[in-house]
């Protein structure tokens, strides 16, 4: 898991090399076949990425967008009038069994199908009219890293097929912001030490990161045991706020932007219950590397992520972002004599209906 969390600018550096083609082509596609709504299929964190790709593609193209729910096609048998969308699977594998089934029947009712996969010979890959490869490599560990932030480049690909303006010149400075991310690991492996004993906590996550915390959560949960829900900041104040306590652990992204201060103001009202706060920035949020609180309890991303674009100024933080993230979950497992690699009861493919 270490290791091919280390791999992931040269993954990101040759998908967008190697997708860059494809995704121009899908935008030619796009102007002269407009649709009126996105679907997105997936399971697992693939289907995290997913929430990256509704918030990415909503925000930058207008476009709206749905996350499938797979019984509806494999236990309910639904007929759904599919014109004039596009329906995207995303799955590492691509032999996600109901995945593939909603594309399949996606394609008989009327959609457009694009995959996402890393795997240029799966079943997904042959189904799909259109295909966007992750050029991660073979990932070995069950607990996906490199695919995750393959697939969330896969996405800045579609959303610029979809007319987004997204330029090339900006995502390929992706990669130099994973590394800088990667600098934090030796700090990273000192502060896992102290959720040794960790049994719960929570992975909040506004807009653009929002899938972060999903992702984040699932990592600790199938890689260290941990009990770990996730939440936007909104919609952890309807409700889910009464069960933390003094000392209960919880992990918050706070890039720069729209989110900020909603971030800010959850982290202000966790601290004041005296919770055990741990937050993910970069240099680009000058507020949170400026706080007191800054070298203790925070993880600060050593370079300026910030989007100079006409898109939100958080754009590309997520990819780097989550890399302190994993690597947090990979050193507490190591922590608590854990193998991350091979968690129980888990295989690197799964297939559900």
């Amino acid at each position: 898991m270490r290791d091919e969390i280390r791999q992931q600018p040269a993954a990101i550096e040759r998908t967008l090399k190697s997708e860059w083609r494809q995704a121009e082509k899908l935008r030619d596609y796009f102007q002269r076949h407009p649709v009126r709504l996105i679907v997105l299929a997936a399971r697992g964190t693939s289907d995290n990425a997913a929430q990256f790709g509704r918030y990415l593609l909503e925000i930058a193209t207008g476009i709206p967008v749905s996350l499938a729910a797979p019984s509806v096609f494999t236990l309910y048998r639904a007929r759904l009038d599919l014109k004039d969308t596009a329906v995207v699977a995303i799955s590492q594998s691509g032999e996600s069994t109901d995945t593939n089934v909603v594309l399949e029947q996606a394609k008989e009712a009327g959609a457009l199908t694009v995959g996402i996969t890393n795997e240029s010979e799966s079943t997904l890959a042959r189904l799909a009219a259109h295909t966007l490869l992750v050029r991660a490599g073979k990932e070995k560990s069950v607990a996906a890293t490199k695919t995750y932030t393959g697939q969330l480049t896969c996405f800045y690909l579609l959303a610029r097929a979809f007319g987004a303006p997204i330029e090339l010149a900006h995502l390929e400075r992706l990669p130099e912001w994973c590394g800088a991310a990667l600098q934090l690991e030796d700090e990273i492996c000192e502060r896992a030490e102290r959720y040794c004993f960790m049994r719960h906590a929570v992975c909040i996550g506004r807009g653009l990161n929002y899938s972060n915390s999903f992702e984040f959560a699932l990592k600790l949960m199938e890689t260290c045991y941990v009990v770990a829900e996730r939440f936007s900041s909104a919609d952890l104040m309807h409700g889910p706020i009464a069960m933390l306590e003094t000392a209960f652990p919880a992990f918050l992204f706070c890039p720069p932007g729209k989110t900020w201060k909603s971030m800010r103001e959850t982290l202000v009202k966790l601290e004041s219950l005296r919770a055990d706060t741990l937050t993910i920035t970069d240099r680009s949020n000058r507020e949170a590397a400026a706080e007191k609180r800054a070298a203790k309890m925070q993880l600060t991303i050593p370079a300026d992520l910030s989007n100079k674009g006409p898109l939100p100024e958080e754009l590309y933080t997520p990819i780097p972002y989550i890399i302190p993230a994993q690597l947090l979950a990979a050193s507490l497992a190591k922590v608590k004599g854990l193998n991350p690699d091979q968690p129980r009861t888990l295989s690197k493919v799964t297939q559900t209906l």
